[in-house]
């Protein structure tokens, strides 16, 4: 392992305990503010929770274009 690697690990790994530590602060945040103002969802919402959440839809498109490309390089090389 070169020094860089070593250095770049060290940061990733900083990263991670903090983006970790920082999520469980903003769920227990979420979940006192959800015990006092709990509301209503929207109906479109309610109907249909997967295809309205953002993440999701990220995560589908992110899915179909890394196909597409793919398929693309498949199809481009091998011809």
């Amino acid at each position: 392992m070169t020094y860089l690697t070593m250095v770049l690990g060290v940061i990733a790994l900083l990263i991670l305990v903090t983006s970790l530590i920082y999520t469980f602060k903003i769920g227990k945040l979420v979940s006192e503010r959800k015990a006092k103002y709990d509301t209503q969802l929207n109906e479109k919402v309610q109907e249909h929770p997967y295809s309205r959440n953002p993440v999701f839809l990220a995560y589908m498109i992110a899915a179909v274009l890394s196909l597409a490309y793919i398929f693309y390089l498949a199809f481009t090389i091998s011809w």
